[in-house]
């Protein structure tokens, strides 16, 4: 229905869960319990998934295992960092990339056609393996993470995507193509490169993307 196509599944959700709380209220005869504690069980799930989320990137006082992204962040970069590197910018790839398109600086197909599915279990493993961990095996362990994978991909693939397109980029990599082949001194710079746009990724940011993707 086009109303419902903004939505997102979170949203659409709480809206049925809410819908069949007030449907088993209002109902009578054998069925109305049934439907209120459907309802009931599906708000409160809901509620739970999105509660856990906040808790992984926000402390809260005096509960525990709470904030554990902001505490384990240079870790998450770190290994986000390495996926980059290794999927798509490691030096076998990028001579095979630059000799098919005849040293044409545009990296953006190479970023589409990765998986960046390694980012997401490093985010996922992170969050296991900290005490909020034992706290969100209650709610279903990493299959409670497990909707996020797909869209938290696409919007790590498109931040990816604005760096490579960046002129300072294209400019730093058509000045060492410039002068030779492809070699070491180009992948120190897409390094530097990645590293830099990195330490501009605050744990707000990241909280504000997945605030994007669950709502």
């Amino acid at each position: 229905m086009p109303m419902f196509k903004n939505m997102s599944k979170a949203t659409i959700t709480d809206i049925a869960s809410v819908s069949l709380i007030g449907i088993g209220l209002a109902a009578t005869g054998p069925l109305a319990k049934p439907i209120l504690y459907t309802g009931l069980f599906a708000f409160s799930g809901a509620v739970t998934n999105q509660v856990a989320i906040y808790m992984l990137f926000n402390k809260v006082p005096f509960l525990y295992g709470s904030g554990v992204i902001e505490e384990n962040f240079e870790n998450f970069k770190g290994s986000i960092k390495e996926m980059i590197m290794k999927q798509f910018f490691n030096k076998e790839q990028l001579t095979a990339f630059f000799q098919s398109e005849e040293k044409k600086i545009d990296l953006a197909p190479l970023v589409e056609s990765a998986d960046f599915s390694p980012a997401f279990d490093a985010l996922s493993s992170s969050v296991m393996e900290s005490k909020f961990g034992e706290m969100l095996n209650m709610f279903g362990g990493e299959k409670a993470l497990e909707n996020l994978r797909e869209p938290f991909a696409k919007k790590l693939k498109s931040a990816v995507v604005k760096i490579v397109d960046s002129e300072t980029f294209k400019k730093q990599i058509d000045h060492h193509l410039a002068n030779s082949s492809l070699n070491d001194d180009i992948l120190t710079t897409v390094d530097d490169l990645i590293t830099k746009r990195l330490n501009e990724l605050t744990p707000k940011m990241v909280n504000e993307l997945v605030h994007e993707l669950i709502h």
